[in-house]
């Protein structure tokens, strides 16, 4: 530029300048990089996005407490607990029937039964019918199916049995007359975050598939609508080409069906989503059966058999955990508040966690209040 003149500096600048322009354009249109999947992550720990099923703004577990003199007075009171549980497999479940029993030892609540449906609502209804025949005092429970079952718990209520709800309520329950409390993790969240795992695993651009639950269940819905609203506002390049909604009981065995049929009809497919883990399963032997090595999978809670794929480098690349013992605890405070006749609020939520690799064990901890199991820490090593 030197040798040829001022001019030339000029132009040069010029067409810099103009350059400059051009990719800046282009960039936003793209929205390359627009967002950062790990801020967004990283934000997701410090608030709650689900509402309750009422729409109730969400008050925080922290802030449900017992004092001393209040744990004493129900201690006094003797009294007893039944769990009748949507269904018992999957980790889950386990940590909350352990966070419950957990904390109703402390009240010196004892729990007489924990009954399994099988995600049948028609079992549940049984199990509520039997449980009722004990007399209990308190009723912890999420209902299978909100209309099918409802009318099992108007029973209950009717027999004056504290009643706590995880994640969902029947229908035509209203908070502070018909049951105490509901309490949930931030499900909206964790599709959230589980859509920003996907994002990060794939560059922010790809095809991807859903397996969704079909059933009118209002937690898993709030996971969908957070998973894909965050793709399609905030990842244009990412395409949604296919969505599979499955029904149960045999979850694994549907999603394995669906992701096989979307791997089949969508040669260019980069990644699928999974509404919880147990149904990620499937698409992971899918994945297997179809030799899709390269297949991306984000999904939500932590169980064992995803923790060790997520530990090994994949298929499945992160989740939104739930904090299932955490919860259990909350949900038998909470009917502490139903012995004592204090006020309660109508909903309860627990932040998201986002996991992946990196922090794998330390959410292990998190979640289960006890160390990683020596497969998913022998799979990271």
């Amino acid at each position: 530029i030197k040798l040829m003149g001022g001019n030339m500096l000029y132009y040069y600048n010029k067409i810099l300048s103009s350059l400059t322009i051009i990719f800046t354009v282009f960039a936003l249109t793209n929205n390359v990089h627009a967002i950062d999947p790990d801020k967004a992550l990283a934000d997701l720990q410090e608030t709650t996005l689900s509402t309750g099923p009422q729409g109730e703004s969400p008050v925080s577990a922290s802030e449900i407490n017992l004092t001393d003199a209040e744990i004493a007075k129900i201690k006094s009171m003797n009294a007893t607990a039944v769990i009748p549980m949507h269904i018992m497999s999957g980790d889950w479940s386990q940590a909350q029937i352990n966070g419950l029993k957990y904390q109703f030892e402390i009240m010196g609540v004892e729990v007489l039964a924990v009954t399994d449906a099988g995600f049948k609502a028609e079992k549940q209804v049984s199990d509520i019918e039997t449980l009722l025949a004990k007399n209990p005092d308190i009723l912890i429970s999420i209902p299978t199916d909100p209309t099918a079952t409802a009318p099992a718990y108007r029973k209950a209520a009717e027999q004056g049995v504290i009643l706590v709800f995880m994640d969902n309520v029947p229908n035509g329950f209203v908070a502070g007359k018909d049951y105490i409390s509901a309490v949930s993790a931030d499900n909206m969240g964790n599709g959230v975050a589980s859509a920003h795992l996907m994002a990060k695993a794939l560059n922010q651009q790809g095809e991807i598939g859903i397996i969704f639950h079909a059933a009118d269940f209002f937690v898993t819905a709030q996971r969908y609508e957070g998973f894909k609203k965050t793709i399609e506002e905030n990842y244009p390049n990412i395409n949604i080409v296919a969505e599979q909604g499955i029904g149960g009981p045999d979850f694994p065995g549907d999603a394995e069906k669906a992701a096989s049929a979307m791997i089949v009809s969508n040669s260019n497919l980069d990644g699928i989503w999974a509404v919880w883990d147990q149904p990620a399963e499937g698409v992971m032997e899918a994945a297997r059966a179809n030799g899709k090595d390269d297949l991306i999978i984000t999904t939500i809670d932590l169980g064992e058999n995803v923790a060790i794929s997520i530990a090994k480098g994949g298929p499945i690349y992160g989740l939104g955990a739930q904090r299932p013992f955490d919860q259990g605890v909350t949900e038998a405070k909470l009917a502490g508040y139903g012995l004592l006749g204090k006020k309660a609020p109508p909903y309860v939520a627990l932040p998201a966690l986002p996991v992946e690799k990196d922090n794998i064990l330390d959410a292990w901890s998190a979640v289960y209040y006890q160390d990683a199991p020596k497969s998913i820490v022998k799979s990271l090593k």
